[in-house]
């Protein structure tokens, strides 16, 4: 079976044993975050002929399940892969929508070139979405603040050992039903400060998304779960401890006169969808938003002056969670009683109200897939 979308054809071999409407409901009834995943995937093939050209090819859906890799392939001695995440929303009248999938799109090719990956047409990623939404619909959670996970994928799956770009790339697409990322009610978290370690250096891989940084993140989100923290934040040690960002979120910084910060993209901070969504919708709300130096003093001298009101982190699978509490074995910034932000959840209200279909998209920001 073939089907078209976005002017690309996706043959379709579905599984032979999908989860049934009983064991589906079950857990869509309490589905976490990541623990689960739908009965397909979408897959692109690329590979580079005799002639030198490389092409995508062979686009399909199939049944979820195992990835055969040769033990040499690429992505498993050089890291060369790359990722993204997006939501699909069932909205009220029970069609199926994502948001701003475009600037994923985007985003990806952004990092295919700083790892030395072939760039996939805009076509292929949208209409691989669009034919994994369409079969898998039924996994979509209705419930408040719940969605379908998209997670688009590259790797390298070339065997060789030499170090160069790989001739050979494989882009899936698989989905998983998510609930809210931290758990349990919206609250403030608390956020461990990072002292040795770093996400990511001058002139290295920070504004791509890659599996590295996130590795790289590991270590220090351990120590911060050791001492009951929910996320991590980075510094810039050589920048006057400048904020970047969380191990997967970006920072925002309501002040006292209503107006937002959030740190400059200076290359080793991850341009989030969500960061340039939440900027766009304070702006709509009448409020200045600056994209400028944070340092850690600021942060520190701003809660307690009160010239910082509101400290909240954004990405795509929380949306929006506010801070109460950043500190380390010789800081505590905020407080552990702190409120959500009344500033913090009007954007967050807005942004998902955007997203399910029950505030006005006045931007275009929002594409249905079924």
């Amino acid at each position: 079976m073939t089907q078209t979308a976005h002017g690309v054809e996706f043959t379709q071999q579905l599984s032979a044993n999908p989860k049934s409407a009983e064991e589906r409901t079950a857990i869509l009834a309490n589905p976490g975050f990541g623990n689960y995943f739908t009965d397909h995937t979408a897959i692109v093939d690329y590979s580079v002929g005799a002639d030198g050209k490389g092409s995508w090819h062979d686009a399909r859906i199939e049944a979820y399940g195992p990835i055969s890799l040769d033990p040499s392939a690429a992505v498993l001695h050089y890291g060369q892969e790359i990722f993204e995440g997006l939501k699909a929303y069932r909205h009220a009248d029970g069609s199926i929508w994502t948001f701003r999938p475009e600037a994923n799109a985007a985003r990806m090719n952004q990092s295919a070139r700083r790892l030395a990956l072939p760039e996939i047409p805009e076509d292929y990623f949208l209409g691989a979405i669009r034919h994994l939404v369409s079969v898998d619909k039924e996994w979509v959670p209705s419930g408040d603040g719940e969605a379908l996970y998209l997670r688009p994928f590259m790797i390298a799956t070339e065997a060789f050992l030499g170090v160069r770009a790989a001739r050979e790339v494989s882009f899936r697409v698989i989905a998983s039903p998510a609930g809210n990322y931290f758990g349990g009610e919206l609250k403030p978290v608390s956020i461990w400060i990072s002292r040795e370690y770093a996400r990511a250096g001058r002139g290295g891989t920070g504004a791509a998304k890659c599996g590295g940084n996130y590795a790289a993140s590991l270590i220090a989100q351990q120590e911060a779960e050791a001492h009951g923290c929910k996320q991590v934040l980075f510094l810039d040690h050589f920048n006057d401890n400048a904020v970047e960002e969380l191990g997967g979120m970006n920072v925002f910084f309501v002040m006292k006169d209503g107006s937002l910060a959030t740190p400059a993209l200076t290359g080793t901070i991850l341009e989030g969808v969500t960061r340039s969504s939440v900027m766009q919708v304070a702006r709509d709300m009448g409020r200045p938003v600056a994209e400028r130096k944070i340092t850690l003093d600021e942060w520190r001298d701003g809660v307690a002056s009160g010239d910082i009101a509101e400290v909240f982190a954004c990405g795509t699978a929380a949306v929006i969670t506010p801070i109460g509490v950043l500190k380390d074995n010789t800081e505590f910034i905020g407080s552990e009683d702190a409120t959500a932000g009344e500033t913090t959840m009007a954007i967050r209200a807005t942004l998902l109200g955007i997203q399910t279909g029950t505030v006005e998209d006045t931007h275009g920001w929002l594409t249905r897939l079924a």
